[in-house]
């Protein structure tokens, strides 16, 4: 009975005493994630798009005076004409892009920043290229 009286009254005791401020959540709010589609990055895959054109038109012209592609991935897509070459630009720059993003969903940002930037110098260096194959 002791026993019985002891458990009651140490419940009633617990129950009775607050260990949280009246008011507010037994949680503190989850720190906000930030967002992908800042302007930076709105600019860079607005550039990146540009560029990605800009190659395409490039490597046709390229094509059609006789040279060749390079990229052994690209190949299969651009010998078959303007639509290979769109799809093939379309993987691509769906490619990059999902990369950035994936890099961002798992809160490496600086990488983020680093591998878009990375990919429009690389993609301005192809079209560049090609502006001087076609020259």
């Amino acid at each position: 009975m002791k026993f019985l009286l002891s458990i009651l009254f140490l419940s009633v005791a617990v129950q009775a005493q607050s260990f949280t401020a009246s008011g507010s959540s037994a949680l503190p709010d989850a720190p906000s994630q930030r967002p992908f589609w800042t302007v930076e990055n709105k600019v860079n895959v607005s550039i990146l798009a540009g560029l990605v054109a800009a190659d395409a038109i490039t490597t046709q012209r390229g094509l059609n005076e006789g040279l060749r592609e390079v990229n052994p991935l690209m190949r299969p897509f651009v010998t078959r004409g303007a639509t290979g070459e769109a799809a093939g630009s379309a993987l691509g720059f769906g490619a990059g892009v999902g990369v950035v993003y994936l890099l961002h969903r798992s809160h490496h940002y600086k990488a983020e920043r680093i591998t878009m930037r990375l990919i429009v110098a690389g993609e301005g260096a192809f079209v560049a290229n090609n502006i001087i194959a076609i020259r």
